[in-house]
């Protein structure tokens, strides 16, 4: 009697189970924080179903979003339109889910059925309405073949698909220049039924081809706009069930099936991330069993294998996969109850790693609990651990982190190492819209840091420090192929960030092309090494001064004066052109608190502050800053034409 009782008390307290008495309560607004981590339970737990996603989504979409951004000051929303060609009921609970698990706040509007064309024509339907962050088109393969005359041939196709082509890219370019948002299109994915209505093989090979090219074409739209995203449908399909049932296709035409919908709002949690700069930037990673098969203390160097057995290799694998990551600018790390030195050494010798001691920006190898030894690796990279994933094959250790440090992602692996992989990259929780110089450098770049600190720690004062450091600064306009890495700068920096405010590429190039207002790129070398663009500067020129709209540095560099230097440099050209002042803003956030005085300390003085907390300054250009004596300045405004 008692084991039915206990789990039943289970059922009870499971993470659906909570919301469920959350919103029973009306305490799911006010208590919407804790939402992340219950769906993060529901999403990643190992056998976790998910239709419980989906319930949790339907839940979470009869919440006001207004009334829940009123209770939880600091939360970003998401506002989202949905559009498309089939019927789409099934998508929002899914979306409301993903995008809420990701700690945003949806707001998810689904149009008319089959409006989809309409409303990209009509720059006055929701898709193109200001605050729309993402507009969905959420295409079928059903908007060709429904066109197709009875009966059709392979020359009818064609030429369909190439009609139908012609209009996404002119519909593309629409949105981009009438829209506020990022367009969202889909690959199509291609039937038996479709193909098996032509009965000879050479058909169908023409079918496959012409198919294949009109998909290659949508997602050559995506690489011509940068405010235009293709989600490609083909690997969820071949890691998912089927595209769709056919009852409901052909009764409710709902083309594409609750599962598919479901892996394509994953992805579409996956973009709003990226979107809104929250990418993952650190991977830190467990060892026994989980970089390699066995327990170094217990099995010795000699026991732990990551290659010549069926279950070694795949632990090879998975470190392959790791080391591709890490490859592209994703920074590695390692927390491991082990002994230090048996650690390092089976990294810096064992045949069958993969990964050696250099890949790792830090290897905390020790007895103590891991989500201090996460605190500890995000002190010494001086970034937050909601930049941490965290995989791990024990479930004691990844509830614990899970439950200690909320923020963090947890990769929840298990005794199976062949999932290893495909867990870790489910989430894609380092996915950025493209991929800079400087992503690739940037375990180099983490890595001279700690030359640094070994220059630090041996001459003993600040002064000798940065004395000795040879810092220099370049002050410049962002140069075009600069303009993926400007927009991550204010995508990613959330320390110092004077406005948080969020610009893609297309922002910047705006930016860029528009006449009143200058992105200054901040690029700084010292004697360790080219740190490249760490920061940025954007104003505008006005008639009553100049307006610096923001000032951002990427935490790397830090205390090395900098800041002080490139802002010494706007003040002084703007005193020699001419400008009756300066002006300046701070918005404050959950993080940047640190530069609230930033502006102050140059001279400014405060003209304004909201209840909110937010900030603004006026410098007369009278009394300018200095550049510090040990940052040798280059600055070039290119502003001599104006």
């Amino acid at each position: 009697m008692s084991a039915v009782v206990n789990t039943v008390t289970e059922e009870r307290t499971g993470p659906l189970d909570r919301l469920r008495a959350l919103y029973d309560e009306g305490r799911l607004a006010q208590e919407f924080r804790q939402v992340p981590g219950l769906l993060a339970e529901l999403a990643t737990a190992p056998g976790a179903p998910g239709g419980d996603l989906v319930r949790a989504g339907q839940l979470l979409s009869r919440l006001d979003p207004a009334q829940v951004l009123d209770a939880c000051e600091g939360l970003e929303a998401v506002a989202v339109a949905v559009t498309g060609h089939s019927t789409l009921g099934a998508l929002v609970a899914p979306l409301t889910a993903e995008l809420a698990r990701h700690g945003f706040v949806p707001k998810v509007h689904s149009g008319d059925y089959d409006s989809w064309l309409r409303e990209l024509q009509d720059t006055g339907s929701d898709v193109y309405a200001t605050g729309t962050d993402l507009a969905l088109c959420v295409l079928d393969a059903q908007v060709v073949f429904d066109e197709l005359p009875h009966p059709w041939r392979v020359e009818d196709l064609e030429q369909a698909l190439s009609a139908k082509s012609r209009l996404l890219e002119s519909l593309a370019a629409r949105y981009v220049e009438y829209g506020t948002g990022t367009l969202v299109l889909n690959t199509l994915p291609l039937l038996s039924t479709h193909t098996r209505q032509l009965v000879d093989a050479r058909s169908r090979a023409r079918i496959g081809i012409a198919w294949r090219e009109f998909n290659a074409g949508l997602l050559g739209i995506a690489a011509a706009h940068e405010r235009v995203r293709v989600i490609d449908l083909d690997p969820l399909i071949a890691s998912g069930g089927p595209v769709n049932e056919p009852r409901l296709a052909a009764y409710a035409k709902a083309h594409l099936g609750e599962e598919l919908l479901a892996a394509y709002a994953r992805e579409v949690g996956h973009l709003a991330r990226g979107l809104r700069g929250r990418a993952k930037k650190v991977l830190v990673v467990d060892l026994d069993n989980t970089l390699w098969d066995g327990i170094l203390g217990d099995d010795g160097p000699e026991g732990i294998v990551a290659a010549t057995t069926y279950r070694g290799e795949a632990f090879g694998r998975f470190q392959r996969v790791v080391a591709q990551l890490g490859s592209q600018g994703v920074l590695l790390a390692v927390a491991s109850k082990n002994d230090r030195e048996p650690v390092l050494e089976v990294l810096r010798h064992h045949p069958d790693m993969v990964l050696r001691e250099g890949d790792f920006v830090r290897v905390n190898a020790n007895w103590q609990p891991k989500d201090g030894n996460l605190l500890d690796i995000a002190g010494k990279l001086n970034l937050g651990v909601d930049s941490f994933v965290f995989a791990d094959d024990s479930p004691f250790e990844c509830g614990l982190v899970a439950s200690n440090l909320p923020q963090v992602a947890v990769v929840r692996l298990d005794e199976e190492p062949a999932l290893h992989v495909e867990r870790l990259l489910a989430d894609g929780w380092f996915d950025v819209a493209e991929l800079t110089a400087e992503d690739r450098t940037r375990a180099a770049q983490y890595g001279a840091e700690a030359a640094r600190q070994d220059l630090l720690e041996s001459v003993g004062s600040m002064e000798h420090y940065l004395a000795q450091l040879d810092v220099r600064v370049d002050l410049s306009p962002v140069r075009d192929h600069e303009v993926a890495r400007a927009a991550q700068i204010t995508l990613r920096t959330n320390q110092f960030n004077l406005t948080t405010e969020r610009l893609q590429a297309a922002d910047i190039r705006s930016r860029l092309d528009s006449v009143a207002h200058r992105v200054l790129a901040v690029r700084t070398t010292d004697r360790f090494g080219d740190n490249g663009l760490v920061g940025l500067v954007l104003m505008r020129i006005a008639e009553d001064g100049w307006h610096i709209d923001n000032a951002l540095l990427s935490c790397r560099v830090f205390a090395r004066g900098i800041e002080q230097a490139a802002l010494a440099a706007v003040l002084g050209r703007a005193r020699e052109a001419g400008a009756p002042a300066v002006h300046a803003r701070y918005r404050p956030s959950a993080k940047n608190r640190k530069v609230r005085d930033l502006y102050p300390s140059l001279g400014f003085t405060t003209t304004g502050e909201s209840e909110s907390g937010e900030m603004t300054f006026r410098h007369g250009l009278g009394v300018l800053p200095e550049v510090p004596s040990h940052v040798h300045l280059a600055a070039d405004f290119a502003m001599d034409a104006d």
